[in-house]
């Protein structure tokens, strides 16, 4: 008896719980309920993770070649040597040229192994930017190489170049979401709250801008960026580029949430207290639109990473030495590569992934907007 008591009042107190808990804390256990969004976001800081390490996760520099291994296929790892197990290794490598059709055709020097190593030292690199080192996850000792997903051609790792340039597109995506969301939130905010002239003047300017065609318009905005200027530059204008285009949407969603909270009962109360135009928003009308900026945040950066990989890959972005996916997938860009040389194509496995993922995360978000329903 005493158990079911305590049982219901575990229940009550569960209930009354759940009625006073914020927004956040509700939106919080309701995307944890969405399985495959929790995964997705797992993988997702996952990703960053690597990109963050790049140096130390990539055995190789991104620029550093073995033009004598150009277009090398991916490496095997094997485990077996002579019919025994062994500790993963691969085995030596050269080339032939075929004389039936003139392409070079690698081959294995199985009295050569290259064990593969962890914590093995090779390129220098800054981690983080900051801390010079020469300390790889792993890699075998020269002359082997381990190109997991071959070469390009020029002999250049592309696994290496792949982890490099994830850190480009992702940061590419986030800080241009960031700039979009900054800008989406002035103009969407003080069409909503000025109204009249204000609001028509800016509506209408950005129905004109979500009329251009995307990424025409990205690519006449790129191809304005001086050739000669300097990475960082480049880096800085493409990102901006992308941000410029990507804000409408979500101005006119701030722009209409806050025409529907301004006549709210607690945003007039709050107003009749004394509460300033600022407080009003950020305590009383923010917090009850966040998760769905969050949301139109998190469905945004997948465009933004698709405009910096396509305007790379058409080379009206970021160009070598800068890596990114698109830069990356400079060289697959014909059949012949499409039908011999495949593993070129891998960067783009990369983009549909992280895309997919970031689609994941926000659908759960989405989910856990409305923690009510």
């Amino acid at each position: 008896m005493s158990t079911a008591i305590e049982s219901k009042a575990d229940k009550l107190t569960l209930t009354e719980q759940y009625f006073i808990a914020s927004n956040w804390t509700l939106m919080r256990r309701r995307f944890f309920k969405h399985k495959l969004a929790v995964v997705s976001l797992y993988l997702l800081i996952l990703l960053y993770l690597v990109a963050i390490f790049a140096g130390f996760t990539a055995p190789y520099d991104r620029i550093k070649s073995h033009t004598e291994l150009g277009l090398l296929p991916p490496t095997r790892v094997r485990i077996i040597h002579e019919g025994r197990l062994s500790r993963p290794f691969v085995y030596g490598v050269f080339r032939e040229r075929r004389q039936d059709t003139f392409l070079w055709e690698y081959k294995y020097d199985r009295t050569v192994r290259y064990p593969i190593k962890f914590g093995v030292r090779g390129d220098s690199y800054k981690l983080i930017g900051l801390f010079e080192t020469d300390v790889h996850l792993f890699g075998v000792d020269s002359p082997g190489v381990v190109y997991v997903f071959g070469a390009d051609q020029l002999g250049r790792d592309t696994f290496s170049r792949t982890i490099h340039g994830a850190r480009v597109s992702l940061s590419i995506g986030l800080i241009g979401v960031a700039i979009s969301f900054i800008l989406g939130c002035l103009i969407g905010g003080l069409s909503g709250l000025a109204g009249g002239a204000v609001d028509m003047a800016l509506m209408r300017l950005v129905e004109f801008l979500e009329s251009l065609p995307t990424l025409p318009l990205w690519m006449a905005m790129a191809a304005a960026i001086p050739l000669g200027w300097p990475t960082i530059t480049k880096y800085f204008m493409i990102t901006v580029i992308l941000s410029l285009v990507g804000w409408m949407g979500l101005s006119r969603t701030v722009r209409g949430k806050i025409l529907a909270l301004r006549e709210e009962e607690y945003v007039m109360a709050a107003i009749i207290c004394g509460a300033s135009t600022y407080r009003t928003i950020v305590r009383h009308m923010l917090p009850n639109f966040m998760g769905y900026l969050i949301v139109s945040l998190t469905l945004s950066v997948p465009g933004m990473i698709l405009g910096e990989t396509g305007l790379s890959f058409l080379g009206m972005g970021l160009t070598s030495p800068t890596v990114s996916w698109g830069v990356a997938l400079q060289q697959a860009s014909n059949i012949r590569t499409i039908a011999i040389y495949w593993w070129l194509l891998i960067p783009a496995l990369f983009v549909v992934v992280t895309v997919l993922i970031y689609n994941f995360v926000g659908d759960g978000m989405r989910d856990a907007a409305d923690p009510y329903k």
